[in-house]
């Protein structure tokens, strides 16, 4: 069985950046894993006792979201939030390594280099160091996803640094569903015009899927393709 593995930042960017392409790469009969290496919760000021019923409530949440797509179960790691940059890089490094020769993916779907967000580049950074190509490599495909109000919100003139899709998968079947079951992480949704409001989220769908012919499309950078 071919098996996909999401490495992810935070609980909610599995499937705001790939949502629809992991439901229809489930539906093709993909095992499909993700890790969060952050906890998404502890940058925000609070009191422990509340610090630690937010975290437990964000991964039930992620727990329920893999439930309802019909993935396994995600794997927590709870490195510091928005702080990623205080973890020694070896020790993220060695965390996606033990994970991805556990799982045995072929594909992995990690963030986009250049996002705003620090926990993304430094996951990024990870990703790359881990699955570095060795002579027995399993993993034949690295793509990059989109995080929406993180990649868009890196303002640069460098078009080098720009989320420029080369890779765009139509998930016009299966956009109503992620849609539906991004409401769960409800906490994480804004209002529209935000950028992570559901209508938004669907707007992007539909303006990748405008570059292609379809209805709906999810785009991604291509970091690996061995055939």
């Amino acid at each position: 069985m071919k098996k996909i593995l999401v490495i992810a930042a935070h609980p909610d960017d599995e499937f705001l950046g790939c949502g629809a392409s992991l439901l229809l790469y489930k539906k093709k009969g993909y095992q499909i894993k993700t890790i969060f290496l952050a906890d998404g919760e502890s940058s925000r000021s609070m009191k422990i006792k509340k610090l630690k019923k937010n975290i437990e409530l964000r991964e039930k949440q992620a727990l329920n979201v893999a439930k309802k797509s019909g993935f396994l179960n995600p794997i927590f790691k709870r490195l510091p939030d928005n702080s990623l940059d205080t973890v020694p890089f070896l020790k993220i490094v060695q965390l996606i390594e033990k994970e991805i020769n556990k799982f045995k993916p072929t594909t992995i779907f990690t963030h986009f280099e250049n996002d705003l967000n620090l926990d993304h580049q430094l996951v990024y950074k990870a990703v790359v160091t881990a699955t570095r190509p060795l002579s027995k490599t399993f993993v034949k495909q690295i793509y990059c996803f989109e995080t929406p109000s993180s990649t868009e919100f890196n303002f640069t003139k460098r078009q080098n640094k720009l989320f420029n899709p080369n890779l765009f998968l139509d998930v016009s079947k299966f956009i109503d569903k992620k849609i539906r079951i991004l409401k769960i992480y409800k906490n994480e949704l804004r209002k529209w015009p935000h950028a992570r409001s559901l209508k938004s989220i669907k707007n992007l769908a539909a303006f990748r899927g405008s570059q292609i012919g379809v209805k709906f499309a999810e785009a991604f950078i291509v970091l690996r393709e061995v055939r």
